[in-house]
């Protein structure tokens, strides 16, 4: 094998492990839910990755969520792609999933599915807490699995 094809070959090998790489960056690893102190509510659940707020949506039954098209482009589920992780201060047992209509795995807490909340830019915040929007309430959880209801 001469110098150009060798040199092909390196190049060829290098391009599918980058690809391969990106592929695997790409793909979400399981979600994991914290806990965070906030001032206005004290110790409430948040996403693992940028500490967003978790919501449970009260119009939600049995573990299955109810907010779809315009309602979860507001309040985003969260998902997951295996079993969730819970962080320190999180009750494990009370970590599952459901799956939405579209096949996703959706993360829950005490059979609750939880939501971010799009106006919620910053960790910690809750600019969501005790909206009523899309036809019923949305709360923040403590780390029991408690609805925080400030209203």
């Amino acid at each position: 094998m001469n110098v150009k094809s060798r040199l092909a070959s390196v190049a060829a090998v290098l391009g599918v492990l980058a690809i391969t790489g990106t592929a695997l960056a790409m793909t979400p690893a399981a979600s994991q839910v914290k806990t965070k102190k906030t001032s206005a509510l004290g110790t409430l659940l948040v996403d693992g990755k940028k500490g967003k707020t978790l919501y449970l949506f009260e119009k939600d039954k049995s573990a299955k969520s109810s907010c779809y098209a315009s309602c979860a482009a507001n309040w985003p589920p969260f998902l997951t792609t295996g079993k969730p992780k819970a962080g320190p201060g999180v009750k494990a047992a009370l970590l599952s999933t459901t799956k939405r209509k579209d096949g996703k795995l959706q993360v829950t807490y005490k059979r609750h599915p939880l939501y971010t909340f799009l106006e919620d830019k910053k960790p910690g915040q809750t600019a969501g807490e005790g909206s009523k929007a899309f036809g019923a309430g949305w709360y923040a959880l403590t780390p029991t699995g408690v609805v925080i209801d400030r209203d």
